[in-house]
């Protein structure tokens, strides 16, 4: 699977963030089972709120991230979890792309939480990629307790290390699956069109 190029998409703006620590295990993971790798930390892009109004070449950095999505083989979505969803940085970055940046893509979901399972941070993260014909992987990570699941970088627990590394290797497994038919999400999806 030399071939396959994996992104990650980090949702987290916080200088420490625990998603960063858990999406550079899954990219390790990538790495080992043969693939390239990239890590897009939205703290590096500048992407004003989504305004449909507005170009995206014209709105800050939305379009060096789209190129980006674009070359990847499968991304994984990676988000600490806000309200009960993902959070509003990774929202921004979706609503940037459109078909063109996941139709037909293997998608990978990790969602961490300061409590319990983020159920429906994953969920949410989901639904958008079915909206956008992305295949997603079944195999889904999520961090619970996150200030106690990690001590100075490292995952404490090993059996939760491995369910995240696990992401990185089916990520490259299924980088070539046939996506499925386009869903009843996607066909209403008028605005993921021509992006």
């Amino acid at each position: 699977m030399t071939d396959v190029h994996v992104v990650a998409v980090c949702g987290s703006l916080r200088a420490e963030s625990r998603t960063r620590l858990a999406l550079e295990r899954v990219l390790e993971a990538a790495r080992a089972a043969g693939a390239s790798t990239e890590l897009l930390d939205l703290r590096e892009y500048e992407l004003p709120i989504f305004d449909a109004d507005r170009d995206r070449a014209d709105a800050g950095d939305a379009e060096r991230l789209t190129d980006r999505l674009g070359e990847a083989d499968a991304i994984v979505l990676g988000s600490p979890t806000y309200h009960g969803s993902y959070s509003s940085p990774l929202k921004t970055a979706l609503d940037y792309s459109g078909f063109d940046e996941f139709r037909g893509k293997t998608v990978g979901l990790l969602a961490v939480s300061g409590g319990a399972f983020p159920v429906a941070a994953l969920e949410h993260m989901r639904s958008v990629c079915r909206a956008l014909n992305a295949w997603v992987i079944p195999h889904e990570a999520a961090v619970a307790n996150a200030n106690a699941a990690f001590e100075d970088g490292a995952f404490v627990d090993p059996e939760l290390e491995e369910r995240v590394a696990t992401l990185g290797r089916r990520a490259v497994q299924y980088a070539t699956i046939e996506p499925d038919p386009d869903s009843f999400e996607s066909d209403q999806n008028v605005g993921a069109e021509g992006k």
